[in-house]
């Protein structure tokens, strides 16, 4: 499946509620692919929500294995659609970054064990039970689908916002 781009923020189709799912068939599996292709085309990512390809269904795809450190137990490639959090515990402030809003970071507090629940492109039920980083990239993702972005989870603009450094690559004053 070809790479699709990432919509950014101020883009609607991220500030709405994604819709339900259902059944499962090739448009939902097509939909799959394109998410962790383009998951895995982006540098840095380890999670995308069908809303930031501009589709407002309640599907995303994770996997934080492809990090430089791995956190230990990691579920590998995950892809739901229609997921739900079932449980959640403890609680933790820490930086977050999001392909949607690209030239910001933000302090989000998120629980810090979870249970999401949700259906695979094969159809299947699958429970992942997580924590420390993947647990918040889940959440993360989870987010999207209900139409909120990393802005909106500080609890200051002031102190909980920052810009990004950016560095040129070699080229990039030609672009």
């Amino acid at each position: 499946m070809p790479v699709k781009t990432v919509i950014r923020y101020p883009a609607r189709v991220l500030k709405g509620l994604a819709g339900p799912v259902g059944e499962i068939g090739p448009a939902e599996r097509a939909l799959a692919d394109d998410l962790v292709d383009t998951m895995y085309d982006s540098p840095g990512c380890v999670g995308l929500a069908a809303p930031q390809l501009g589709v407002a269904l309640r599907a995303f795809c994770l996997d934080v294995s492809v990090m430089k450190k791995p956190p230990e137990g990691n579920h590998g490639l995950v892809v739901l659609f229609d997921p739900e959090l079932v449980l959640t515990a403890g609680s933790d402030l820490k930086r977050e970054g999001c392909m949607s809003v690209p030239d910001y970071t933000c302090d989000v507090r998120r629980a810090t064990d979870i249970v999401v629940r949700g259906t695979t492109p094969a159809g299947d039920t699958r429970v992942v039970e997580a924590g420390g980083f993947e647990a918040r990239a889940l959440q993360h993702e989870l987010d999207h689908l209900d139409g909120l972005l990393i802005l909106d989870r500080v609890a200051s603009a002031r102190t909980d916002v920052f810009r990004r450094k950016r560095y040129a690559a070699k080229g990039d004053h030609l672009k």
